[in-house]
């Protein structure tokens, strides 16, 4: 495979340097940086995505026609590597690289004409109702019942970890239309809005003191026959093709691999407490090394995507095995931060943002403060998405052919 950029890829990469260099202000930098969450706040994120909207570098991986940017994936590639390197906010997938592109594939014109420009300006947000009490990994055993009455959808169940259903006006859902059939046939995949008095939203707290999930309660909800998107009974097939660009969509080695640069300086940084800095220390440096090594595997690996999707092809299962490594090592990274800070990492502060005029002071640096929430945080990287033994049992199935 040929790695190397194009003439046309490296004066690429270049416009969006000089475009962050530019547009990226300090204060969207330092609050990216102070987030120990998976994602970052609203007023940063989508301040961020409306500045790319602006630009036209947002639907990234929308066709052109319906608003995306033209890229090829390797354009992607490098932009979403460039954005890491320069300490951008992530923007939140759940419009923009979920239901976005579920639309554009399986949605009518009219659902397109009505959401889509809302996605990009941010006027709509989006959350996921998929997981269930009971119903995470095990999808197809989902309860939520959708009941067409007339034009509409009388909707009842629950829904469980919701990212930001709390600032949230439309979920994309997982529901169940027919019980009598197998258990993926009677799921259909309908769009419900969130500001009704048939939903309720109930904040869970994270060990690490965030509050970016929720339990969605719905009952008596109701929504409009025309929010079913493609027809009754093929949402075990859009879910497919949402979760693949959940679990392979998005570039994560960049961002891990600019991670692991600043634990790099970091480590040539911090006094070692005998003689000279922690960079000098054998035991740090091969292990820190081990972390760069697994994430620039990973890098390759998904540069080997790139190049199916570049030749048109689906990403297929390969993107269960992105998903695999790339929680594993964002675990790995966060743990080896964790014992850097050490006695100051035990700080868990509970107010929320850590950034702002009334962020409280870290013990330490703002790394150390940063350090058990990030910690925690990313124990559920090996859950959402497809847990870890779901990832396996998809790479033994579709890959290994077990």
């Amino acid at each position: 495979m040929d790695i190397d950029f194009t003439p046309q890829d490296e004066a690429f990469r270049e416009e969006v340097r000089a475009f962050l260099d530019d547009k990226l202000s300090d204060r969207l930098r330092d609050g990216a940086r102070r987030t120990p969450g998976v994602f970052v706040e609203p007023d940063i994120g989508l301040e961020w995505q409306r500045i790319l909207n602006e630009k036209g570098w947002l639907a990234s991986h929308w066709p052109e026609e319906d608003g995306g940017t033209g890229w090829t994936p390797v354009q992607r590639y490098i932009f979403e590597k460039e954005c890491a390197l320069a300490g951008a906010p992530g923007l939140s997938v759940l419009g923009l690289k979920l239901i976005g592109p579920v639309l554009c594939e399986f949605g009518t014109p009219e659902q397109k004409e009505r959401f889509l420009p809302r996605i990009l300006s941010g006027e709509d947000y989006w959350c996921q109702g998929y997981s269930e009490p009971g119903s995470g990994s095990d999808l197809a055993s989902l309860k939520t019942r959708a009941v067409r009455e007339g034009d509409e959808y009388r909707v009842d169940g629950s829904k469980i970890w919701t990212t930001h259903a709390h600032y949230a006006n439309w979920m994309f859902c997982l529901v169940r239309t027919d019980s009598e059939t197998s258990q993926q046939k009677g799921i259909s995949f309908l769009l419900i809005p969130m500001e009704q008095d048939g939903i309720s939203v109930t904040p869970i707290v994270t060990l690490a003191g965030d509050h970016e999930v929720n339990q969605v309660f719905l009952e008596d909800a109701r929504s409009d026959a025309s929010n079913l998107v493609g027809e009754e009974g093929q949402g075990w097939t859009i879910a497919k093709f949402l979760l693949e660009n959940e679990r392979g969509g998005s570039a994560h080695a960049p961002r891990l691999l600019a991670d692991i640069a600043k634990l790099r300086r970091r480590l040539d940084e911090e006094p070692s407490g005998t003689n000279g800095a922690l960079g000098q220390d054998p035991v740090w440096t091969r292990d820190l090394a081990k972390l760069k090594l697994k994430a620039e595997a990973l890098e390759f690996t998904e540069l080997r995507i790139l190049a199916e999707l570049a030749k048109g092809r689906r990403p297929g299962p390969q993107t269960s095995l992105v998903k695999l490594v790339a929680a594993n090592l964002r675990q790995d990274v966060d743990t080896f931060a964790m014992n850097l800070a050490g006695p100051d990492g035990l700080q868990l502060p509970a107010q929320r943002p850590l950034y702002g005029n009334e962020a409280p002071e870290p013990v330490g640096t703002v790394d150390d403060q940063l350090a058990a929430g990030r910690y925690l945080n990313s124990r559920a990287w090996t859950i959402f998405g497809g847990s870890d033994e779901v990832q396996k049992n998809i790479i033994a199935k579709t890959v290994l052919r077990l």
